[in-house]
Order: structure tokens, then C-alpha cells, then sequence
């Protein structure tokens, strides 16, 4: 099993979220964050006055795969993601040890 997190421009998360259903994704996360890579932020004015936003809005998709589908799931988010412009955002692949249903007490593969 894998976890995948993309971190993805937050008007592209419909776009993501329907894909990955299509996909047959069936759970996902999904949490505001904020950070910056290349970008390095922007200024901005303000009531007259500039400012630096070091940090800008993304969000952040958590999901975990079986490995025969990480794959097929990674393509799915760089194609619903992608805009072509800097700030598209990252995917990481983490390996899942172990994963356990809290309701039925299921694990690994079947808990997913």
C-alpha cells in the first residue's frame, strides 16, 4: 500500500476529486494548507501599503492505494491538476506499513 499526498492549486480540487472518483478512488482527505515552493509567494498592496504573502493558499489531497493502482491514480492527478503554469503543485508517494478499519477492525488492503 501507498499513501499518496498532492498538494494542488485549491480551484483544481473538483476537478481532482471527480477524477479520482471516476477512477474508483473511494476515500480521500482533504485539508487547507498554505506554503510556497518556487513561487516564493508575491506582493501584494493593501490600503496602500505592500506587503510580501510568503505563503500561498493550496490544498492538500491524502489518499491511500493499493499498489496496483498507485499508477493509474498518480496520472489521474497530474491530468486533473495540471494547468501548465508554476505552482501546479507536488504528488508524494509514502509506503503504508499497516492499516487497520477502526469499525470492523479489517486491515492492510481490505481497511482501504
Amino acid at each position: 500500500m501507498k499513501k499518496v499526498e498532492a498538494i494542488i492549486k485549491p480551484f483544481k480540487l473538483d476537478d481532482v476529486k471527480e477524477a479520482l472518483f471516476e477512477a474508483g478512488v473511494s476515500g480521500i482527505t482533504v485539508s487547507e494548507v498554505k506554503g510556497h515552493g518556487r513561487q516564493q509567494g508575491h506582493t501584494e498592496l493593501y490600503r496602500g501599503a505592500e506587503y510580501v504573502v510568503d505563503f500561498l493558499p493550496k490544498i492538500k489531497i491524502e489518499l491511500v492505494v493499493k499498489d496496483d493502482e498507485l499508477e493509474k491514480v498518480l496520472e489521474v492527478i497530474q491530468e486533473s491538476a495540471r494547468t501548465g503554469k508554476i505552482g501546479d503543485g507536488k504528488i508524494f508517494v509514502i509506503p503504508v506499513e499497516k492499516a487497520i478499519r477502526i469499525r470492523t477492525g479489517e486491515e492492510d488492503e481490505e481497511a482501504i
